[in-house]
């Protein structure tokens, strides 16, 4: 009776033990090294950041085996499942709380900081030590400009952002469209979506590239530009890495779809990714309208 009861218990799938989190850490710890190297005109900067990409995209590809292979011999069944949507749903929670913190830095310049600086708050901060200053925003002209040269015009909302947010918001519906053809199971329909939305993401990040090659040569908007140009490149560059993880995780579920590992009542995996997907469209919202707009 005893191990009959056992028997009936739900069973939950433990994973044996992964290297890929240690991988991640590496390749993580290079990119972000490299990175800073690179900002600080390091010759070898470029190297350890691009070593720390490809350690990243090998170990996503890799883990995204273990995952999907694990999910093909049975191992997943309801209690996995239920993991797995709470651990997605406390992921993108994770990422809200990531991006406030940018936009809270954003708030906190514009509303207190750049007003403090021009006198606002204290008016003997700026007729003694910041006379010439003016708190405007987008910020073009520093306090200093000896030690930070301001950008000779700031980001237009017109143009490529516009382009931008049209792309990501089709992205959104294609996604939807795509999801709507795999609980139908039509297949041809399923690829064809799929294939448009990573084709507009990839739009997007071209676009988004020659954005950045404008801004250094032709308005002067760099990392160097002061706080407004930081705060630029800090939203729009993070935003830009979540749209390429975005479009590697699609185009994974686009392999696994032609595979056919989806059926109407089992694709958590699609689901998941389209959740991710919808999140990076609203915060380019947030950003076209903050960062660009107002």
């Amino acid at each position: 009776m005893q191990n009959h009861d056992a028997d009936a218990q739900p069973r939950y799938y433990v994973p044996e033990p992964s290297h890929w989190p240690i991988v991640a850490s590496v390749g993580l710890f290079c990119f972000f090294v490299g990175l800073g190297n690179w900002l600080h005109y390091k010759w070898y900067g470029p190297y350890i950041f691009f070593v720390g990409f490809l350690i990243i995209v090998m170990m996503m590809f890799g883990w995204f085996a273990k995952v999907i292979t694990e999910n093909k011999n049975g191992a997943y069944q309801g209690l996995e499942g239920t993991a797995f949507r709470r651990g997605m749903i406390w992921f993108i929670t994770s990422e809200v709380f990531f991006f406030s913190t940018f936009f809270g830095s954003l708030f906190f310049t514009r509303i207190w900081s750049i007003p403090l600086l021009g006198g606002d708050i204290y008016p003997l901060t700026n007729i003694l030590i910041w006379p010439d200053f003016s708190a405007v925003w987008p910020l073009i002209s520093n306090p200093d400009n000896t030690q930070f040269l301001g950008a000779k015009e700031a980001a237009s909302p017109s143009g490529i952002p516009v382009l931008n947010t049209l792309l990501l918001l089709s992205s959104g519906g294609t996604i939807t469209m795509a999801h709507h053809a795999l609980k139908h199971n039509k297949r041809k329909a399923l690829l064809f979506w799929m294939v448009l939305t990573i084709l507009l993401g990839a739009t997007f990040l071209g676009c988004q590239a020659f954005e950045y090659y404008e801004s250094y040569t032709e308005r002067g908007l760099t990392l160097n530009s002061g706080v407004y140009g930081s705060m630029f490149f800090l939203l729009t560059g993070f935003h830009g890495a979540h749209v390429t993880i975005g479009v590697t995780m699609l185009t994974v579920i686009l392999v696994r779809c032609a595979l056919g590992h989806f059926t109407p009542e089992r694709h958590f995996a699609f689901q998941g990714v389209a959740w991710y997907w919808h999140f990076v469209d609203v915060v380019w919202i947030m950003l076209f309208f903050f960062v660009y707009w107002f």
